[in-house]
C-alpha cells in the first residue's frame, strides 16, 4: 500500500524535501524532467526517497541531492573517496562534484501503474547492470541521437517554411 503523509503539506505552508525528510524520514513525490528515463517518466511514476543516514551511498543508488537551489536526482556511477560520479540514466555527461553533504537521500521505491518496484527486484537489478555497466556506449548512442535530432530539425526547418507559408 502507497503510504503518502510526507507529501501531504499543509494549505499554508510549503515544506522543503529537508524539512519533509526531517519530520518523517521519506518523502514520496513524482519527478520532473527526462533525465532519468527510462526508468522514470516524468510526472508518471511516483518515487519513494529515504533520509540518507552516516552511511556512504553505494554504486547504482538514485541520489536527491541539492546544488544550490535546486533538486536533481541521478545515478551514483562510482563511488570516489571524497564523493560520487554521478549521470541521470538519459545523460550524456558525468557530474564529478557530488558529496555526501549535498545527498539528501536515496531512491528505495518505484511505484508504476500500481505496481511497487523496489531495488532489490532482480528485473531491476538487471537494468541497472546493463544500462549503467554500457555507460560510455549508451553515453555515445545518446549523443549520435541527440546530433541526429539537431541535424533533422535544421535540414527540415525551411522546409516546412516552405510548405506551410501563408
Amino acid at each position: 500500500m502507497l503510504h503518502i503523509r510526507a507529501c501531504i503539506v499543509k494549505m499554508n505552508k510549503n515544506y522543503t524535501f529537508e524539512e519533509l525528510l526531517d519530520m518523517y524520514g521519506y518523502l514520496v513525490y513524482t519527478n520532473v524532467g527526462c533525465s532519468m528515463m527510462p526508468l522514470l517518466r516524468q510526472r508518471r511514476d511516483i518515487i519513494e526517497i529515504r533520509k540518507k543516514g552516516p552511511e556512504r551511498c553505494k554504486k547504482y543508488d538514485v541520489a536527491l541531492y541539492k546544488r544550490g537551489e535546486k533538486y536533481i536526482l541521478h545515478r551514483v556511477l562510482k563511488v570516489l573517496p571524497d564523493g560520487y560520479l554521478i549521470a541521470g540514466d538519459h545523460n550524456t555527461f558525468v557530474e564529478r562534484d557530488v558529496t555526501d553533504k549535498m545527498i539528501l537521500g536515496v531512491m528505495t521505491r518505484v511505484i508504476r501503474n500500481g505496481k511497487d518496484i523496489y531495488m532489490d527486484n532482480p528485473w531491476y537489478r538487471l537494468y541497472v547492470h546493463l544500462w549503467c555497466d554500457c555507460f560510455p556506449l549508451r553515453m555515445l548512442i545518446l549523443r549520435f541521437a541527440f546530433l541526429a535530432r539537431a541535424v533533422a530539425h535544421r535540414l527540415l526547418s525551411p522546409l516546412k517554411k516552405l510548405i506551410f507559408k501563408k
